[in-house]
């Protein structure tokens, strides 16, 4: 099978789990014998093939006011004229076209399509293709990816964003089958009107297990708390540093991870104490073996949230938002303690609890590789795409075959 894969990044241009993602699957469906070509976009005009991985990966230039791959926030302005070009941004096509026509794929893997546009979804059923739409983010029903607004998550549409995404559900009918990364996604995306023709799958993201092996964690000295992950409103960290400070615990709190500028020097200016420390990009597998307990405070719906997954392979227990995916992942008193945003102290609460508590911190780290375990099986997950794949091509040649000729 020859499978394009579209996203808006590629390694090393990392925003979140989608990359990392796109990424397992490119080099896990060559390594299984098909032929894999990327597409992504990037800062520089014209179209950029190379070798990564073995896979060829091409970048084309951004047609839009900015590149999005950026620390620096630009003003609101340009934001929205951003946006407003990306609702349906034709010029993208022709370098879709472009890749189309040299790799002549038989189905096309979409997944993120900030910057690209629902336009893609027109060129790929211009050239004929089958279309399999992977959810990772809330892109398709929000401009910003997240559905989150003035500190809360939003579980319908703003007006704002159905007025930039007034088309996006019916353009969906192109779409032949979607994967939701979390049963939570998928669901919102159904309750909002989106794919009424496609096959529907739920997959779990998953990595290598071999590289998720646990690790001693029980040391002498204070409970180290951490959090890996983007530096932003949404993900919760303000709350975590809050309630962090007021508890007199012996403790620390180690956050790792980037985000915009503007949102950095804000938590950072939150800080007041010297037992939490910002300590910049880390690999998560270094950053789970200089913690105890891993905190995912997400204010949002967080879609899935990979890092769990990474946390309890690990055999550390883990704090988590009763948010989006999360709890498909995180589970009460067997890997982990799930708290809310609507009672903002229960983040505090679960963090004193494992604090004071070792029995049940040492059996929720024991418990924790065991109940990820099918989701750390990468060759499973490689299994279903190749099933979702192969059946989208497989009922694009039975349509094409009863079309009569004329």
């Amino acid at each position: 099978m020859n499978v394009l894969l579209l996203n808006a990044f590629y390694p090393p241009d990392v925003l979140g789990g989608a990359e990392v993602m796109v990424r397992q699957l490119a080099e896990g469906l060559r390594r299984r014998g098909h032929r894999v070509a990327v597409l992504a976009t990037g800062s520089h005009p014209g179209l950029h093939p190379e070798m990564l991985g073995g896979v060829r990966v091409y970048r084309a230039g951004l047609r839009n006011l900015y590149w999005h791959f950026t620390q620096q926030r630009p003003n609101r302005l340009l934001r929205l004229g951003w946006h407003l070009l990306d609702r349906y941004n034709a010029a993208m096509r022709l370098p879709l076209r472009q890749v189309i026509e040299l790799e002549q794929p038989d189905v096309v893997l979409s997944h993120n399509l900030a910057g690209w546009s629902i336009s893609a979804w027109d060129e790929v059923q211009a050239a004929g293709l089958p279309l399999v739409q992977v959810l990772h983010d809330y892109y398709l029903l929000c401009p910003k990816d997240t559905m989150f607004r003035h500190g809360c998550d939003c579980r319908r549409q703003c007006g704002s964003c159905a007025a930039l995404r007034r088309r996006h559900a019916q353009a969906s009918h192109k779409v032949r089958a979607v994967v939701g990364v979390s049963r939570f996604l998928l669901e919102r995306f159904e309750d909002h009107g989106f794919f009424p023709w496609a096959a529907r799958h739920v997959l779990h993201n998953r990595l290598p297990g071999s590289a998720l092996a646990p690790t001693p964690a029980e040391h002498d000295g204070p409970l180290r708390f951490g959090y890996i992950g983007t530096l932003s409103g949404n993900k919760g960290v303000g709350w975590l540093i809050e309630q962090f400070q007021r508890l007199d615990i012996d403790a620390t709190l180690s956050l790792a991870g980037r985000g915009k500028d503007d949102d950095e020097a804000r938590l950072k200016a939150l800080c007041r104490s010297p037992r939490i420390g910002f300590v910049g990009y880390r690999r998560t597998t270094d950053f789970l073996r200089e913690i105890d307990v891993l905190v995912v405070p997400s204010l949002w719906a967080e879609p899935f949230g990979l890092v769990a997954v990474e946390a309890c392979a690990a055999g550390r227990p883990v704090i988590a938002s009763r948010m989006g995916g999360l709890p498909e992942i995180v589970r009460e008193r067997v890997n982990g303690l799930l708290c809310s945003p609507d009672e903002p102290d229960s983040l505090g609460q679960a963090m004193l609890r494992l604090c004071f508590d070792a029995a049940l911190r040492r059996q929720l780290a024991a418990q924790a590789p065991a109940s990820v375990a099918a989701m750390t099986d990468q060759e499973a997950m490689l299994d279903e795409y190749a099933f979702v794949l192969g059946d989208a091509v497989a009922h694009g040649k039975a349509r094409h075959a009863t079309v009569p000729v004329r």
